[in-house]
């Protein structure tokens, strides 16, 4: 990257950017499992998941700043939303790297475990997820991930369509007789 012009750059970020994007936009629940050191673009991928399940030993940071530049694959704007804006400005003004449990602190990490765990438990989180119904946890995602770039009156509004349009589902229908039969958590959804 060093040798890069302003012109590369401007084209490489764009691309990046987009494959970032593309990874957060996936409608199903999306975790990352990281180990070792998930530094600047690193980090910056693990982000863009819904969760992240770290090793106790590994370290995350945004260390741009080192290097005369700042993150540019979405730490300036996802870290903050993330830790809120006065620990994202500390992470990137500093560069400095964080640590499983101080990450996990600041809400940066939704998980800490052994390092050789860590692939998984990330697994079993997505398994257990997977059981659930499919078409209400893309509408989940989709209502949080959208409401957060809107106003209250239109993220409720972006709730309320989700919520309705989920009774138009085979899944709505088993999730709600189950309960009613058997009491929560028994229902087996088809993802209908």
């Amino acid at each position: 990257m060093s040798s890069m012009s302003y012109a590369d750059m401007a084209s490489a970020s764009r691309s990046l950017r987009s494959a970032f994007s593309a990874v957060a936009a996936v409608p199903q629940p999306t975790i990352a499992a990281v180990t070792g050191y998930a530094l600047g673009g690193g980090l910056e991928l693990a982000m863009c998941c819904d969760f992240r399940v770290m090793g106790d030993n590994a370290k995350v940071g945004q260390p741009e700043i080192a290097l005369g530049i700042i993150p540019g694959a979405g730490g300036t704007q996802r870290l903050p939303r993330l830790v809120g804006p006065a620990r994202a400005k500390d992470l990137i003004f500093s560069g400095r790297f964080v640590d499983a449990a101080e990450a996990l602190t600041i809400g940066l990490v939704d998980k800490v475990c052994a390092p050789d765990a860590v692939y998984e438990e990330a697994v079993s989180w997505a398994r257990a997820l997977a059981k659930g119904p499919r078409i209400a946890l893309q509408a989940a995602k989709a209502a949080i991930d959208t409401g957060l770039e809107v106003d209250l009156a239109t993220g409720l509004e972006i709730e309320r369509a989700h919520f309705a349009a989920l009774f138009a589902t085979e899944d709505q229908r088993i999730g709600m007789e189950s309960f009613l039969a058997n009491g929560p958590g028994q229902a087996e959804f088809t993802g209908r």
